[in-house]
């Protein structure tokens, strides 16, 4: 039983979808031929990608509507400016992947991995990220409206800048964390495991945490106040 401290927050999102059949385009999807990598603004409309593998494909300005892309490996591939809009990914990774300003709405990812994914200035709208890892990535500048990180571990990620809106982690660990300039609002730290930041003490106005985060917060938070604790 989760301590009585803890406040297990529920997602902001009513009604994501816990299995691929769920979808309300489920039956609609075709599968992608698999000899063919991603295209530079093409677009992809209820198309499956399932166990598929693509390796530095220039896929700049794609479009991904109503799609599913499942059990796939996506390694260096461009897909800066891209469009995600009604998405379901499920155990796929992203390692290199560069998906800076791209557009996420409506996108629920379980069970993925991102690894050195550059997504700098990237509009998040209500998406669900459910038991995925993320290490060392760029969200610098980045918006996140309405999305909940659940049951996930974010390792060295970079949110310097980024406006965080409606944003919870319930279950999530979150390690070496940078916050620097970041803006907060609704944004429901309570739910976390692990809240360890990096920097950006000063950027936790607008957040809510509970009474042992402030605890564990303390000293960090008093240095960055300028604040000198000293017993007699």
């Amino acid at each position: 039983m989760a301590p009585s401290n803890v406040v297990i927050v529920k997602p902001h999102v009513p009604g994501a979808p816990e299995e691929l059949s769920d979808l309300p385009y489920a039956h609609l999807l075709q599968p992608h031929e698999g000899g063919r990598g991603l295209e530079v603004e093409a677009r992809y409309d209820t198309v499956h990608f399932d166990r598929l593998d693509f390796e530095d494909d220039d896929a700049a300005g794609a479009s991904f509507l109503e799609c599913a892309i499942t059990d796939s490996s996506l390694t260096g591939v461009g897909l800066r400016r891209a469009r995600l809009n009604d998405v379901w990914l499920a155990g796929d990774r992203f390692v290199g992947t560069q998906l800076a300003e791209s557009g996420w709405q409506d996108v629920v990812a379980g069970s993925c991995v991102l690894a050195g994914v550059e997504a700098f200035g990237a509009v998040l709208r209500r998406v669900v990220f459910r038991r995925c890892k993320f290490d060392s990535v760029n969200l610098r500048a980045a918006e996140l409206h309405d999305v909940v990180f659940e049951d996930c571990v974010l390792r060295d990620v970079d949110l310097g800048g980024a406006k965080l809106n409606g944003v919870s982690f319930p279950g999530s660990a979150l390690e070496r964390i940078r916050l620097g300039k970041a803006v907060l609002k609704r944004t429901d730290l309570r739910g976390a495991t692990v809240l360890d930041l990096a920097e950006g003490y000063e950027s936790l106005r607008g957040a809510v945490i509970d009474t042992g985060q402030l605890m564990e917060l303390a000293p960090a938070l008093a240095l960055t106040l300028g604040i000198t604790v000293k017993d007699r």
